[in-house]
C-alpha cells in the first residue's frame, strides 16, 4: 500500500481544534498552505470558500467536508459537475447557535454589556432598558435553527413571526412573505437564513426603517445578510433601538463606529463555540471522511 493510500492528501481550508487535526492527521496528509494536485479532501469552515479555480487546481479532490452548516462560499454547482461530495455539520450545532441567539436579544434589551462596563468602571447608575418579556418576535428563516431559536423565545413573545420559503402549518406563528412586513410586525428581530445571492443585503434600510425606534436586530446568521452600512446609520440615528451580532460583513473586520455603541452587543462569530457542540462538529466531519474513504453512505451530504 503506498503512503498516498494510506494518507490521502487532504487540505486544511480553515483552522481547526488541536483534536480534530490530530484525528485528521492520523488518516491524511495534512496540507494547510500548499494544496497538491493529488488532494482528494479538503475540510473547510462555514466561511470557506472553494470556487471553480480552486477545484480546477484539485482534480483528485473528491470530498469537501464543512465544519458548520453555512456553505454559502462552496460552487456547488461546479462541485456537482466534477462528482465531488459536500457535507456539512448540521443538528449538532443547532441548540448552541439558538442559545446565542437568546443571549443577545437579551443582552440587548437589558443592557446586560454596557451595565457590566459601568460597573467596572466604578459606575451603579443604571440606564433604564425594555422589558424583555412580552415582545413580539420575528425569526427569519425557520429551518433547523430558526425552528429552535422559536422554541426558545416563545416564553418571552406575546407573538411569534416569522418569514420562510413558505407557510409552516405546523408552526405556531404568523407567516410573512416578505422580511419587511416581518420586521414591521415585530419588536424583535432575528435571522437565521443561510448567505449567498439570494438573501444578500436582504435585511436594508428599509427594513431596518420597517422595524423602528423601539426595534431589536439580532444576526446569528450571516454577516453578507445586512447592509452594514445601513445598520450603522440605523444604529447610529435611533431608528432601531440596539443590535445584537455575532457574524459581520468583513470578518474578523469589526467596523469600529459598531464597537463604540452601548446598545450593540458584539460577538466573534461563537454561536457553535461550545467544548460539547465543537467536540460533535469535529466527530462528524471525520465521520462523514471515514464513510467516504471506505465506500459508505455519507452521514450529512449535501
Amino acid at each position: 500500500m503506498t503512503n498516498e493510500t494510506a494518507h490521502p492528501d487532504l487540505y486544511l481550508l480553515a483552522g481547526v481544534s488541536p483534536a480534530l487535526e490530530a484525528a485528521l492527521a492520523e488518516r491524511f496528509t495534512l496540507h494547510r498552505t500548499d494544496h497538491p494536485a493529488t488532494t482528494r479532501a479538503i475540510v473547510g469552515s462555514g466561511t470557506s470558500v472553494v470556487d471553480t479555480a480552486l477545484l480546477d487546481r484539485l482534480p483528485a479532490l473528491e470530498i469537501i467536508a464543512i465544519h458548520g452548516v453555512g456553505y454559502d462560499g462552496i460552487d456547488l454547482a461546479a462541485a456537482k459537475a466534477r462528482g465531488i461530495a459536500v457535507t456539512t455539520t448540521p443538528d449538532v450545532l443547532t441548540d448552541d447557535v439558538a442559545d446565542l441567539a437568546i443571549g443577545l436579544m437579551l443582552a440587548v434589551q437589558r443592557r446586560i454589556v454596557a451595565n457590566d462596563r459601568a460597573v467596572r468602571d466604578g459606575g451603579w447608575q443604571v440606564d433604564l432598558s425594555r422589558r424583555a418579556s412580552g415582545r413580539r418576535i420575528g425569526i427569519f428563516g425557520l429551518g433547523r435553527i430558526g425552528k429552535a431559536i422559536a422554541r426558545r423565545a416563545a416564553p418571552f413573545a406575546t407573538e411569534l413571526h416569522y418569514t420562510a420559503r413558505s407557510a409552516k402549518p405546523d408552526f405556531a406563528g404568523v407567516f410573512h412573505a416578505d422580511i419587511a412586513s416581518l420586521a414591521a410586525a415585530c419588536d424583535a428581530l432575528i435571522i437565521a437564513a443561510p448567505g449567498g445571492d439570494a438573501t444578500s443585503h436582504i435585511v436594508d434600510a428599509g427594513v431596518l426603517a420597517a422595524l423602528g425606534e423601539n426595534g431589536i436586530f439580532v444576526n446569528i446568521a450571516r454577516g453578507s445578510l445586512v447592509d452594514e452600512t445601513a445598520l450603522i446609520a440605523a444604529l447610529e440615528d435611533g431608528t432601531i433601538a440596539g443590535a445584537g451580532l455575532d457574524v459581520f460583513a468583513d470578518e474578523p473586520a469589526v467596523p469600529d463606529a459598531l464597537k463604540t455603541m452601548d446598545q450593540v452587543v458584539l460577538s466573534p462569530h461563537q454561536g457553535s463555540a461550545t467544548v460539547d457542540g465543537r467536540a460533535a462538529m469535529a466527530a462528524l466531519v471525520v465521520a462523514n471522511l471515514d464513510a467516504h474513504f471506505a465506500g459508505k453512505a455519507l452521514l450529512t451530504p449535501l
